[in-house]
């Protein structure tokens, strides 16, 4: 691909070859971001189809998510090394092989294994994208344009249940599939053509081998232990061997980068305060968005007695805040730096954590779908400028590692946000059944033994706790955004650094 000397120098260099190369990432975006929300819709119709147990249908996803998070540093690193539009192009080639895969499914087993090479690929999409659109744009315009991508994945996110629903009933579920294969083929033409040339790096770097496999093992010890917790019991031998491995082997990880030479993670980044509080709140927030997302429908249904279609309905406006807000916080952090955004962002949306918590077991619709978009409002404040910031932090021979980590601390905020959100719920509502004589109890609204008023006293109790740690976690995020004055205050070398960087792309 590099002798064909794509796009030519000439025309990269043109100041508005940029925007063209920020349009292919958004491909990518779209096209990652649509898959994720568009293939739980299917879950039910893959269970039917294939004829299995849910606990295996789970897997469809977790594979997925579990593939993805474990390896985004490595793929990160990857791309330092061999190029990082090298590397997405492929990401567009092999996940495009994986949806063809996943539609061809005709066993459960198959499917997973699909989904994983899927997850390969949109690990290699997703750790290349913001480091391309920090390449590509001065630091002056790095905030909007990362907006910008915010904006697609949070519209791909929202649409994604609609599509999916349509082209499972009018096609059939394999189409929610076979519909990446357009998009990437279109993806990895932009791709060859419109991403810059690889830069080469001026000394030859080895992959760290031993740190990849401690790492990812590691750290799917510790996602694989919240996660079948509340299958298995908290205290059960096998969840505990989990959480003992992955906490041995991170501990090792760590000792290992400390003395290899080029180390998988750099843990030097860290010590840049910019980077370190920007991925930690980077992370909360996604716990706290991804946690709501998980219980509202649940609230919506059993409580509110709201319909499936109306439920699906009232989640939409987080994401499409989230989506007119994002291009115009992103602007302004160009303008005046990140923390204003970032802090206000947390802000609201702990004011809308805060309402929640008062919403009671009957609201009017019109003040729930206000304090639903003023959450997707704070939350499309808050990221673009953590994610801008984040990326000026890091050096520009360390962008790919830089992206890699960043979407890694999302995956993990999403799986710990679904999975100790649910634990504190689930313990919480079962806590309170056995107070009131109902005890061992699996299936609460399934339960015609428990009287209705006392299922949503139940369910009421484990949801305002949950809603009040998303609070505190608000909280806590904007605490350390506000307090992160260096992210305002990037020194004239950094500035002039990215500026010849971007010169040298």
């Amino acid at each position: 691909m590099s002798t064909l000397h794509f796009p030519h120098p000439r025309i990269a260099s043109h100041p508005s070859w940029k925007w063209f190369i920020l349009s292919t990432v958004l491909l990518g975006a779209t096209m990652s971001a649509l898959d994720v929300s568009i293939v739980n819709v299917a879950m039910p119709t893959l269970k039917t189809t294939f004829g299995v147990s849910m606990a295996v249908i789970e897997w469809i996803a977790m594979a997925y998510m579990l593939t993805l998070t474990i390896f985004l540093p490595l793929f990160g690193r990857l791309s330092d090394i061999f190029g990082r539009s090298r590397l997405y192009n492929l990401g567009f080639i092999v996940f495009s092989v994986g949806s063809l895969f996943c539609g061809m499914s005709t066993t459960a087993s198959f499917m997973i294994a699909a989904r994983v090479l899927q997850a390969v690929g949109a690990g290699l999409l997703q750790a290349n994208s913001v480091a391309l659109i920090t390449q590509a744009f001065p630091a002056s315009e790095r905030g909007k344009a990362i907006g910008i991508q915010g904006a697609v994945q949070a519209v791909s996110m929202s649409v994604g249940p609609f599509v999916g629903g349509v082209l499972i009933a009018t096609i059939g579920w394999r189409a929610i599939f076979y519909v990446n294969i357009p998009i990437g083929f279109l993806g990895t033409i932009a791709a060859l053509f419109i991403l810059p040339p690889n830069q080469e790096v001026q000394k030859k770097e080895r992959v760290d081998y031993l740190g990849t496999v401690l790492f990812a093992s590691g750290l799917a010890f510790i996602v694989l232990a919240f996660n079948e917790g509340v299958k298995l019991g908290w205290g059960s031998p096998t969840i505990l061997m989990y959480f003992v491995a992955g906490t041995l082997l991170l501990a090792l990880f760590v000792i290992t980068e400390l003395k290899v030479p080029y180390p998988l993670i750099d843990l030097r980044l860290f010590k840049n305060p910019t980077f370190f509080l920007g991925n930690l709140t980077g992370m909360m927030s996604y716990y706290v968005l991804f946690a709501a997302l998980f219980l509202l429908p649940f609230y919506f249904q059993k409580v509110l007695g709201y319909s499936v279609a109306l439920t699906g309905s009232l989640l939409t406006p987080i994401p499409l805040a989230m989506a007119i807000v994002a291009p115009f916080s992103g602007y302004v952090s160009d303008k005046y730096g990140p923390r204003l955004m970032t802090t206000s962002g947390m802000l609201l949306s702990a004011l809308a954590c805060f309402a929640l918590m008062f919403m009671g077991e009957a609201v009017h619709l019109s003040i729930l779908v206000a304090v639903l978009i003023l959450l997707g409002i704070g939350m499309g404040l808050f990221t673009p400028p953590n994610n801008s910031a984040i990326m000026g932090a890091a050096p520009r021979e360390k962008l790919g590692i830089a992206g890699g980590v960043l979407n890694m601390m999302r995956s993990l905020g999403l799986i710990f946000g679904v999975d100790i959100s649910g634990v504190i719920f689930t313990s919480l509502e079962h806590r309170y059944l056995s107070e009131k004589g109902f005890t061992n109890v699996q299936h609460v609204f399934s339960n015609t033994s428990i009287p209705l008023p006392l299922k949503d006293n139940a369910f009421m109790q484990g949801f305002l706790v949950v809603i009040g740690v998303l609070l505190l976690f608000n909280l806590l995020a904007a605490f350390f955004s506000y307090s992160n004055k260096s992210a305002d205050n990037m020194d004239a070398a950094a500035v002039a650094a990215a500026k010849e960087f971007v010169e040298a792309a």
